[in-house]
C-alpha cells in the first residue's frame, strides 16, 4: 500500500467488519462508493476491518466477498485486511508520540473509578479527564502499563463541509483524547481507519451518518499527522416503511437472503438500493450503465430512506420480465430440486426454459417462477390440492373424459391443433373454454393456477399429458371408497 496517486483522482473504499453477512445497509454503502468511483473514473477499494479478532470469522469474510461478487461490485486491486497492518498503525502512533501530538496515559483502574465518581459524572458518558495529558511520564511507576492517547485540540471548533449533510460543526472541547494504542500495543479502530484510508489513497469517505461523530475525531488525528483531508459524505441510514429503525421485520436481512431465500436478481437489488436515498427525477428503473453515468453525491438526500420489501419485489418483477430465459431457467432449476427434494433429469433444463416465458409475466421472484414451474416435474399420480380436487367432481370429471378423447385424436401435438380440438369440444358442449380448461388444469398440474392450458399441454408433451389425465380417470380400486371413509 501507499502507492502514489494523481491528486485529482477519486478513490473510494468500502470497509465492512466481518462479524456477519453483508447486510442491506452495507450493500447500499458499497454501491454508492462503487458508483461514485466509476462515475469519476476513479478506483473503488475494499478493506476488511477484521481487528475485532473475537468476532471476525473467515466464514463472515467469505460471506461479505460473496455478496459483493453477487451484486457485481467489482473492487480494484486486492482486498486489504486491516489486522495485517497492525505494525503500520503502531508505527504511526509512535510517530505522533515522538512529535508531541500524542502522550502516554498511565491512568489506573482506581483513577478511572475516581473519574466515574466525580460530581455530575453519573449524568454524562464516562470521559477521560486528560490527567496524563501534560504530566511527566517519569511520574508513573516503573513498568506500569499505559495507552497512547491523541492530544486532541481543546479550543475552537472543527467544521466539516459534508457532501451530504452540509456544513457540520463541533466544539473541540467536546472531543476527547482518544486512545490510539491499547496497553497491549494493539491499535484502536479510530487509528486504524485513518492510517488505512491515508495509505490506500482514499479521497472520498462515503459511509453511513452514524459515523459522522467519528469524522471529527478522525479529522483531529489526520490534522495532527499533517495528512490530506478526505472529502466526507455521510449518508442517512435506512429505516423501515413505518419510519422505525430498520430491523429484520422490515426486511433487514443479509444480501445472501435476498438471493437464496427471497429469490431476487442482483440487478434488481442494485437498482432498488440505488433508489434508497438517491434519485434522478422520477426514474425508477436504472441500469448499471445508466447509474454509473448519472450517480453523484448531489443526488443523495438528507432524510432516512424507507425500505419497502413490496417495492423491491416490484422492481425484481421488472427485471424478471426482461431477463434471458436460459439464465432464469438455470437459476430456477436448483430451487426446484431443493423444493422437490430430489435431483431432476439432465434434460429438465430445456423443458423448464420452454415454460419460463409464460411464467415471467405473473412472477415477482425466482421463488414464484420455481413454484409456478413445479408442475412439470411432479411425479405421477399427482396429488391434487383441495380446490383442484373439487374441479374433478361431477361435471368436471365428465368434461375431462371428453377432453381426453378429443386430445387422443389430434394428429400433431401442436398449439394450433390442440386449440382447435378443445374449442370444437367446447362448442359442441355449449360451454365456455374456461369451463373445460379448469378440470384439465387440475388434472395436469394438481392445482387451480398455472400458465395457459395449451402452454401446459405443450410443455408436458403428449405422453405425460395423457398419462396424467388417465391417472385421474382411472377406475377407483375396489374397497378404496370404504378405506377413505374409514368404515372397513
Amino acid at each position: 500500500m501507499g502507492a502514489s496517486i494523481e491528486p485529482a483522482a477519486v478513490v473510494t473504499r468500502f470497509a465492512p467488519s466481518p462479524t456477519g453477512f453483508l447486510h442491506i445497509g452495507g450493500a447500499r454503502t458499497a454501491l454508492f462508493n462503487f458508483l461514485f468511483a466509476r462515475h469519476h473514473g476513479g478506483r473503488f477499494l475494499l478493506r476488511v476491518e477484521d481487528t475485532d479478532r473475537a468476532r471476525s470469522t473467515d466464514a463472515a469474510i467469505e460471506a461479505i466477498l460473496d455478496g459483493m461478487r453477487w451484486l457485481e461490485f467489482d473492487w480494484d486491486g486486492d482486498v486489504v485486511y486491516q489486522f495485517s497492518r497492525a505494525a503500520r498503525h503502531a508505527e504511526v502512533a509512535n510517530t505522533l508520540l515522538a512529535s508531541g501530538h500524542a502522550y502516554r496515559c498511565y491512568a489506573t483502574p482506581e483513577e478511572w473509578e475516581e473519574m466515574r465518581a466525580a460530581p455530575g459524572a453519573a449524568k454524562q458518558p464516562l470521559r477521560y479527564d486528560g490527567r496524563w495529558r501534560d504530566r511527566d511520564p517519569a511520574e508513573a511507576p516503573a513498568g506500569a502499563p499505559f495507552v497512547i492517547r491523541l492530544k486532541a485540540p481543546r479550543d475552537g471548533e472543527t467544521m466539516i463541509e459534508d457532501r451530504v449533510q452540509g456544513r457540520v460543526t463541533v466544539r473541540n472541547g467536546e472531543l476527547d483524547d482518544m486512545i490510539l494504542l491499547r496497553s497491549d500495543g494493539t491499535p484502536t479502530y479510530m487509528l486504524a481507519v485513518v492510517v488505512d484510508d491515508h495509505d490506500m489513497g482514499v479521497t472520498h469517505v462515503i459511509r453511513g451518518d452514524d459515523h459522522l461523530n467519528n469524522a471529527f475525531r478522525q479529522l483531529a488525528l489526520i490534522r495532527a499527522l499533517g495528512w490530506p483531508e478526505p472529502v466526507y459524505a455521510h449518508i442517512p441510514l435506512i429505516h423501515g416503511a413505518d419510519g422505525a429503525k430498520l430491523s429484520k421485520r422490515h426486511g433487514a436481512l443479509g444480501v445472501d437472503a435476498y438471493r437464496d431465500e427471497l429469490g431476487m436478481l442482483p440487478e434488481a437489488v442494485d437498482n432498488y438500493l440505488l433508489r434508497l436515498g438517491w434519485g434522478h427525477g422520477d426514474q425508477e428503473i436504472i441500469s448499471r450503465d445508466e447509474a454509473v453515468e448519472l450517480f453523484d453525491l448531489d443526488g443523495v438526500g438528507r432524510s432516512p430512506a424507507r425500505f419497502d420489501l413490496k417495492k423491491l419485489e416490484s422492481v425484481n418483477a421488472h427485471y424478471l420480465r426482461v431477463a434471458d430465459d436460459a439464465r432464469l431457467a438455470a437459476l430456477v432449476l436448483p430451487r426446484l430440486e431443493s423444493s422437490l427434494g430430489r435431483p431432476l433429469p439432465t434434460d429438465s433444463l430445456p423443458m423448464l426454459q420452454g415454460i419460463i416465458p409464460e411464467l415471467k409475466p405473473r412472477s415477482k421472484t425466482l421463488n414464484e417462477l420455481s413454484n409456478g414451474s413445479a408442475f412439470l416435474f411432479r411425479t405421477r399420480p399427482l396429488t391434487l390440492d383441495e380446490r383442484a380436487a373439487k374441479l374433478l367432481e361431477g361435471e368436471g370429471r365428465r368434461l375431462l373424459e371428453l377432453v381426453r378423447h378429443a386430445l387422443a385424436d389430434v394428429p400433431a401435438w401442436e398449439a394450433a391443433t390442440l386449440d382447435a380440438a378443445v374449442r370444437a369440444l367446447a362448442e359442441a358442449q355449449s360451454v365456455g373454454l374456461g369451463k373445460i380448461a379448469q378440470p384439465v388444469r387440475a388434472a395436469l398440474t394438481g392445482q387451480t393456477t398455472s400458465p395457459g392450458i395449451f402452454d401446459v399441454l405443450l410443455a408436458l408433451g403428449r405422453e405425460e399429458s395423457m398419462g396424467r389425465i388417465d391417472d385421474l380417470l382411472a377406475p377407483v380400486p375396489a374397497g378404496a371408497a370404504e378405506d377413505d371413509t374409514g368404515t372397513m
